[in-house]
């Protein structure tokens, strides 16, 4: 996230907007002290990165006006999720705004915590110009097959994915 990029995400500014936002938890953007904790939920997804590896693309990413990382922090120094949107021109499509990763903690799942950070990703997006939000779930995540439909989301199509190790 960036200073000055307009996502007006402040320390409680999202907090008053956001009704359904639980007492217990304030939506912020990340920080660099939050690496480690990101990097803790990320692995409970199943995807390895280290507090260094995270600090990194953090502060790759919070500058960029056209990405947007937020927390949920539960207490200091302790986060329920995150969340990483970003926007990006492609030929094909046009302006296209998607949420790229989205964690929840298993101990906080069913208290609105990713919902909460979905509305803001949509506010995000609307005041950027989007003209949708997307976002891509792995066919595993059976849960997230319930969530973003209940949210409004709209399944488009299904595919593959296609990796090669370049190492």
């Amino acid at each position: 996230m960036t200073a000055g990029g307009g996502s007006g995400v402040g320390p409680t500014a999202a907090v008053d907007r956001m009704s359904a936002q639980p007492a217990t938890s304030r939506m912020r953007r990340a920080t660099a002290e939050d690496a480690a904790e990101i990097a803790r939920l990320t692995g409970e997804l199943g995807y390895a990165a280290s507090a260094e590896e995270i600090l990194h693309r953090l502060r790759t990413l919070t500058p960029d006006a056209s990405q947007l990382v937020l927390v949920m922090e539960l207490a200091p120094g302790k986060l329920g999720a995150w969340m990483h949107a970003g926007e990006r021109l492609t030929l094909e499509s046009g302006l296209r705004t998607e949420i790229i990763g989205l964690v929840v903690d298993a101990a906080c799942r069913r208290r609105k915590l990713g919902a909460t950070l979905v509305a803001e990703a949509e506010r995000w997006a609307r005041q950027r110009g989007a003209p949708a939000l997307a976002v891509r779930s792995n066919a595993t995540r059976i849960e997230s097959h319930e969530f973003y439909p209940a949210l409004g989301f709209a399944r488009s199509k299904t595919q593959h994915l296609y990796w090669k190790v370049l190492a």
